[in-house]
């Protein structure tokens, strides 16, 4: 990636834009390879480097199929679900406790009780 024109950052040219702008604007790399790359200095470290994507050869996202979204929808009810009850918690999990606020703090229900 040496041959990479580099740009300061923000001062990049019309037609490139990051992974997040293609995605801001509905658009996906599509398999092209990184055309130049932005660089911000910092003190006493590296600096931090951004890849760009030109525009024009761009794709459109693709859209979910209605497979995708029963996947996306079990892998989210699964996140919800507490594996020590088995009950829905309404909220999703956080893995810091891996259960639901119920069983990972249970002296606070006998205490509310």
């Amino acid at each position: 990636m040496g041959a990479l024109p580099v740009f300061r950052w923000r001062l990049a040219p019309d037609g490139y834009a990051t992974r997040r702008q293609l995605r801001a604007r509905g658009l996906r790399p599509g398999g092209q390879e990184v055309a130049a790359q932005l660089e911000r200095p910092r003190r006493r470290r590296p600096p931090l480097v951004a890849y760009l994507y030109r525009v024009d050869l761009a794709k459109p996202v693709r859209p979910m199929t209605p497979a995708k979204w029963a996947a996306l929808s079990k892998a989210n009810a699964a996140r919800r679900r507490c594996p020590a009850c088995g009950r829905d918690a309404g909220y999703v999990i956080p893995p810091s406790l891996g259960a639901c606020a119920s069983c990972a703090y249970p002296e606070d229900q006998c205490a509310a009780a």
